[in-house]
């Protein structure tokens, strides 16, 4: 499923997202943790890479990164980023298998309607190879609605995702949670964890 109107948000306010997400330019807890879990040079996949401010600290970790997102304006973001293999993509278009060490899915899935979730989850099962891991970050709590710049947004709890991945062979770890002021600025509660066969 592509939203328009969550893409048109994205489109026009890439350079606005890249500047909100990019004032601490440390990689954060979450990426650490997600990166030492991986082989060394590993192949990753950044799925919804937005203006590549991760993808940029994984080229920088010595990892072999390929970065997709469903918006043009933060493709032309991160493709301002030496190195980085960039391109637009939508959920649909993932065909990989047994490709990835790891799937960096950061606050990206919660854009897709409820109903889609089991079918993208299966693909990005399939792009891991044995022994992958994919990290998810999501908004927690309950529905689908959108939010004052017009972005569409799935909400999740803990158990509800951590559900869906055992029942793919996943168990959880690394679970983070918090609240932050986003590009609408609302503050919402978040969570971020690791699944792993």
């Amino acid at each position: 499923m592509t939203d328009d109107k969550t893409l048109a948000v994205y489109d026009e306010k890439a350079g606005d997202y890249a500047r909100l997400i990019e004032k601490d330019e440390a990689p954060t807890g979450s990426l650490r943790t997600f990166l030492a879990r991986l082989p060394a040079g590993g192949r990753v996949l950044d799925l919804g890479c937005g203006p590549g401010t991760w993808a940029r600290h994984m080229l920088q970790a010595g990892f072999e990164v390929d970065a997709i997102d469903g918006s043009q304006g933060m493709v032309d973001e991160a493709s301002r980023i030496p190195g980085l293999n960039v391109r637009r993509a939508m959920f649909d278009d993932i065909e990989a298998a047994s490709l990835y060490d790891g799937i960096w899915a950061n606050f990206s899935l919660l854009h897709i309607p409820r109903a889609e979730l089991p079918g993208v989850l299966d693909r990005l099962t399939r792009a891991l190879r044995p022994g992958g891991i994919l990290h998810i970050g999501l908004k927690e709590g309950q529905g689908e609605a959108r939010d004052s710049l017009d972005r569409f947004y799935t909400y999740y709890t803990v158990e509800e995702i951590t559900a869906l991945l055992a029942s793919r062979g996943f168990s959880v770890s690394d679970l983070r949670t918090g609240a932050d002021k986003g590009l609408d600025g609302a503050v919402a509660a978040w969570f971020t964890l690791t699944a792993h066969g």
